[in-house]
């Protein structure tokens, strides 16, 4: 039987932890910051858990 592959889009955006929680980046961090309040890049820094619908559709593209 052939091998699956591991979504390479999905393994550079995703993390899974030892427990199995899917982590992700926070969005709108990366350019045009300029006008945006530091409040706000503040609150986009670290890490987010997903949502677990969203989760289990992540762990199947990572083959986990």
């Amino acid at each position: 039987m052939p091998k699956n592959k591991t979504h390479s889009g999905t393994k550079k955006r995703f993390k899974i932890t030892g427990s199995g929680k899917v982590l992700r980046e926070r969005a709108g961090k990366r350019h045009l910051l300029e006008h945006k309040s530091s409040r706000v890049t503040r609150r986009l820094t670290g890490t987010a858990e997903m949502a677990p619908g969203d989760a289990a559709k992540i762990k199947k593209l990572l083959g986990k």
